[in-house]
């Protein structure tokens, strides 16, 4: 008997050393796999912009996607809409696959997604859902954004740069184009990032996802791929639903990581 306690305790010691480096292998696994998503996102958009004279994929409001789907039209880059209910179209995966980018990725569901990324809301586990169809979203800056776009300037960032074709980037390496969203704020596959206010104020519009130990994967105008760490609590909410608690000043402390995108999303226009 003493012996059989003294292996069982052994067992349990070597479990709680290895635990945790299984975990990790595991969570860099879903990473990596979520990087090369974002990377065949981004060739998939280089190459709608080959083929449509350098224009880039649309980048539709959640209200603008459901007019489309109302006509059976698919022009956007990504067609779902996601929220806490148990609409369909959170679970849909042909509204991405059948989008203007799901052609050139072979109609792979798995590619709109982050491996990492299982939240649901109760009612949704309660009825047995195992995920929800996108974890991606396009930079509101990039692309076509239908009613909000104006003049060629978007009118929700009036005094940035809205990139329409893709010789329009002078810096493609600074720009980035996908972003892992937060569950909570994804909705649309249009993510907004707000210059400051004319108080000049910081506030969150949409927030990043931080999967990753607290890090997003990114990817970028000249096809590159990153993931990028942040620093500040507030941007690291619960990935959980209504945790985000959109939009929130961001407190002048913890601008960091604000700023570090803002940087990214677009240029002042001039």
């Amino acid at each position: 008997m003493i012996e059989l306690l003294v292996v069982i305790a052994v067992i349990a010691i070597l479990s709680s050393l290895i635990l945790p480096t299984l975990l990790r292998a595991k969570g860099r696994g879903y990473q990596i796999s979520c990087l090369n998503n974002l990377k065949h996102l981004n060739l998939a958009w280089i190459m709608y912009a080959y083929d449509n004279n350098d224009c880039l994929a649309c980048n539709l409001g959640a209200t603008e996607i459901k007019q489309i789907l109302r006509r059976n039209q698919h022009y956007n880059w990504a067609n779902s809409v996601l929220n806490w209910e148990l609409d369909a179209d959170n679970t849909n995966t042909t509204l991405n696959t059948e989008a203007s980018l799901g052609t050139y990725l072979a109609h792979d569901a798995r590619i709109f997604r982050c491996p990492s990324d299982k939240v649901l809301s109760s009612l949704q586990r309660k009825s047995g859902w195992s995920e929800r169809s996108r974890s991606i979203s396009m930079n509101a800056m990039v692309g076509d954004a239908g009613a909000f776009t104006h003049g060629g300037t978007n009118l929700n960032n009036p005094l940035y740069r809205q990139y329409l074709r893709l010789g329009q980037f002078y810096s493609a390496a600074k720009i980035f184009i996908f972003i892992e969203e937060h569950p909570d704020s994804i909705n649309d596959g249009y993510f907004l990032n707000k210059g400051y206010d004319t108080e000049g104020r910081a506030e969150w519009t949409d927030l990043p996802a931080s999967y990753h130990h607290g890090a997003a994967n990114l990817s970028f105008a000249d096809g590159h791929v990153e993931i990028h760490r942040w620093l500040a609590a507030s941007t690291k909410r619960p990935l959980k639903a209504d945790a985000a608690r959109l939009p929130f000043l961001i407190p002048e402390d913890e601008e960091a990581d604000f700023d570090w995108l803002l940087q990214r999303t677009s240029t002042p226009r001039r």
